[in-house]
């Protein structure tokens, strides 16, 4: 695929999320759930009582289409810092995706040590010192092979010299990550 050609697609999916996004907030509450609740998450939605809310209003949206994949969060971390993010996907532009350019972003974060080192740096602590000190972490040279590594994946960056931070468009989908992967 020709860079042109992934710009338009790109620009496309964005126009498409951007038509979901304002149709979900004009469609108001829906009529109640669609399925057993409980079998889906055991949070309802603010003014309806249903578990199933933002799924309701997902499927409205997309119609008779393959479907979409919508992923938003509100997260405050440890630390004081709020994200509000929003983020998705039609079924056929994740299907028709290279699947293999994915894998080095996915392994960054398939290591004990680098789990701790985010989950560390989500709570506050930034610095390489600081790092250090955790139990768990290892070496110092250890410790910087795996903030690369995390680094190189999009999941942290450096925010001043020896510190890291996970950039505030990537705590929402680690933290979806995470949560598909908890049993």
């Amino acid at each position: 695929m020709t860079e042109p050609e992934l710009t338009q697609r790109v620009a496309a999916l964005e126009r498409t999320v951007q038509d979901l996004v304002t149709r979900l907030a004009t469609a108001g509450p829906t009529a109640g759930p669609t399925a057993d609740p409980g079998t889906g998450p055991d949070t309802a939605g603010p003014d309806t009582g249903n578990p199933f809310w933002a799924l309701d209003g997902l499927k409205a949206q997309v119609g008779g289409t393959p479907g979409a994949v919508l992923y938003t969060g509100t997260v405050t971390l440890p630390t004081g810092e709020h994200y509000d993010w929003q983020y998705g996907h039609t079924v056929d532009d994740l299907l028709d995706a290279d699947w293999t350019g994915y894998a080095d972003t996915l392994t960054a974060l398939a290591h004990p040590v680098r789990l701790l080192l985010v989950r560390q740096i989500l709570a506050g602590t930034r610095t390489v010192a600081a790092l250090a000190e955790v139990d768990g972490l290892g070496t110092t040279g250890q410790l910087y092979h795996h903030l690369r590594q995390l680094v190189s994946a999009g999941w942290l960056r450096t925010s001043a010299r020896g510190q890291y931070a996970v950039p505030p468009e990537r705590v929402v989908p680690l933290l979806i990550v995470l949560s598909g992967a908890h049993r």
